[in-house]
């Protein structure tokens, strides 16, 4: 091979590079979501959207690409005092989206560091209005202040801020010590509460039920009495009614009474028992039935009554 081929091939070859070189300065991919800004002279020229671009080699300069969708940024503690003078420390989540390229290229230096700074003034201002109290219990009210001056300032800059959150404060030891001494004192103070309504509850419950098992103890009671007192009504008028229909000897009914009188003595210690005055005449009746009498059966004077003793 000559010299002369050795150079048309070296010449083709670098041909071919040259040429390789301007079609991928050329032509550009953009993928979805994302954005290229290009310069021209060093002058902003345009966005690249989403698809296949071309370029003028050499002449303009396509930047790193932009990412379009929201993004989440998780920043760093930072120490905030509150009204009440307690050095809390606050951890926060921001959610936001680029919606203008070339005001996040051009804008802004370093947009994650300026929303992050933003973020730590904002929150100073917003926790300085408040007390822990109200810091540890105001957290939509500090997400809403934050998302608008936030979305208000990154306007300028192409960031829309779609969202913040608090992820966590937290109180020095020494409020975290109190507080939970606070709180175990509330818990033992309910539970007190708690013990002392059920022990009353209880004693309620047992008083009512007292009552109305007196109440219906007494009921009962009464029940039966009038249910006996009923019951012997009704015997003595069925022997009444006996005796009168039967129309009974006296001579019977005399015997009826001396068979009674033995009982009359039966229980424990009884040292007397009382006979009616109509006894004698009983005991008359039944010796003149016998075929005998009497003697000495008569009745007992007035001034003694109706009843005698016998010892």
């Amino acid at each position: 091979m000559t010299d002369l081929a050795i150079a048309l091939l070296a010449v083709l070859v670098l041909g071919v590079a040259v040429l390789a070189a301007v079609v991928l300065r050329a032509v550009w991919i953009v993928p979805q979501a994302r954005a290229r800004n290009v310069e021209r002279f060093g002058r902003y020229s345009r966005t690249l959207e989403p698809g296949i671009s071309f370029v003028v080699p050499f002449v303009d300069r396509v930047k790193s690409p932009i990412d379009l969708r929201e993004q989440v940024v998780s920043f760093a503690k930072q120490s905030v005092i509150t009204e009440d003078n307690v050095v809390v420390h606050i951890d926060t989540v921001l959610f936001f989206q680029v919606t203008d390229p070339r005001a996040a290229d051009y804008e802004i230096v370093d947009y994650i560091e300026a929303i992050e700074q933003l973020t730590a003034t904002t929150l100073r201002n917003v926790i300085g209005t408040l007390d822990l109290e109200a810091t540890l219990t105001s957290r939509d009210r500090i997400n809403t202040a934050l998302r608008g001056v936030l979305d208000d300032a990154s306007g300028k800059w192409g960031i829309r801020v779609t969202r913040v959150e608090i992820k966590a404060i937290e109180p020095p030891p020494s409020i975290k010590d109190a507080m939970e001494k606070q709180m175990r004192a509330e818990r033992e103070k309910r539970a007190a509460i708690l013990t002392a309504e059920g022990g009353r509850q209880a004693k309620i419950l047992t008083a009512e039920g007292e009552k109305q098992a007196a109440i219906l103890r007494a009921e009962g009671a009464q029940r039966a009495a009038v249910l006996e007192a009923e019951g012997q009504a009704t015997a003595i008028r069925n022997v009444f009614a006996a005796v009168h229909e039967g129309d009974a000897d006296p001579k019977l009914l005399a015997y009826q009474y001396l068979q009674t009188l033995p009982k009359l003595a039966q229980g424990e210690g009884s040292t007397f028992f009382v006979i009616p005055s109509e006894v004698t005449t009983a005991l008359q009746a039944v010796a003149e039935a016998f075929g005998g009498t009497l003697e000495g059966a008569r009745p007992l004077p007035e001034h003694v009554g109706r009843e005698g003793r016998l010892r």
